[in-house]
């Protein structure tokens, strides 16, 4: 499709920057805008004629659903492809259930991005959208450790700082065992530290770090939004405790959200 007006809504700046730079530099592309809330997606899905709608579910001010609702209400609706690092799968469904054109969880691959938004249509009459087609959007089973690094991610921890690896073994030794998180000091911080060759206080105060970095990156929208609730304020800091025991029982809340489904369904 050639002179597409693509419009990007992401509250991740880098990863806003990005994707302009490389759709910008594409013969095919007229114009891309990007915004960081739901609130300025609504305003310019309302005032713009676009092709193609990129589409972060987490947003502050008004959420990704919120923008679904917006873009489905124009005589024509724009090619929407979801890229979030929401994966659960009532999340998934709902998406879907607005006739998105596709699903990424991040992170993902950038060529696959691409390949998505340059793939026709770019755009669907109100009147004409396909019939849903669940087994094609839906991402693939995630392992544990991508759960967990989803969360991280949507939190705002860094990959690359030591807290963030002591704070993905402590959240699967609890969720191993959840009784663990009563002996945080005499079991849990010495047996992450085991699994790393390192004391219990190194990993104490890492883990404390990644947490105060999170915090400092102010995406409190994105954690209450995990959690499906308001938790904390800029101004309430979890202990390490209480966050790694916040992950992990959101984690077991998925399994038995999706096993009661199972049994429903059979």
């Amino acid at each position: 499709m050639k002179n597409l007006k693509i419009l990007v809504a992401d509250g991740n700046a880098s990863l806003r920057n990005e994707i302009y730079s490389i759709l910008t530099r594409k013969e095919d592309v007229d114009s891309c805008r990007c915004v960081s809330s739901g609130t300025e997606a609504v305003d310019c899905l309302k005032a713009g004629d676009y092709d193609v709608l990129l589409l972060d579910l987490v947003l502050s001010h008004a959420d990704g659903f919120a923008v679904l609702e917006g873009a489905c209400a124009l005589p024509k609706q724009p090619k929407i492809i979801v890229m979030t690092s929401l994966s659960q799968d009532e999340v998934v469904q709902k998406a879907c259930a607005y006739g998105i054109y596709y699903y990424f969880v991040k992170p993902f691959n950038m060529d696959s991005l691409m390949s998505r938004i340059f793939e026709a249509p770019s755009s669907i009459p109100a009147a004409e959208k396909p019939a849903l087609r669940l087994s094609e959007r839906m991402p693939p089973v995630k392992s544990l450790d991508e759960r967990i690094a989803n969360v991280f991610l949507a939190v705002g921890i860094p990959a690359h700082i030591k807290g963030y690896h002591f704070l993905r073994e402590a959240v699967k030794q609890v969720y191993a065992d959840r009784s663990i998180i009563n002996s945080i000091t005499k079991e849990l911080y010495p047996g992450v530290a085991r699994s790393f060759d390192t004391t219990a206080s190194k990993v104490e105060r890492a883990i404390r770090h990644a947490i105060e970095v999170a915090w400092a990156r102010g995406k409190i929208e994105n954690i209450n939004g995990i959690f499906g609730y308001t938790i904390y304020s800029k101004q309430e800091k979890p202990t390490n405790g209480e966050f790694i025991a916040l992950v992990a029982d959101k984690l077991m809340m998925d399994d038995l959200t999706k096993a009661e489904q199972s049994k429903t369904a059979v």
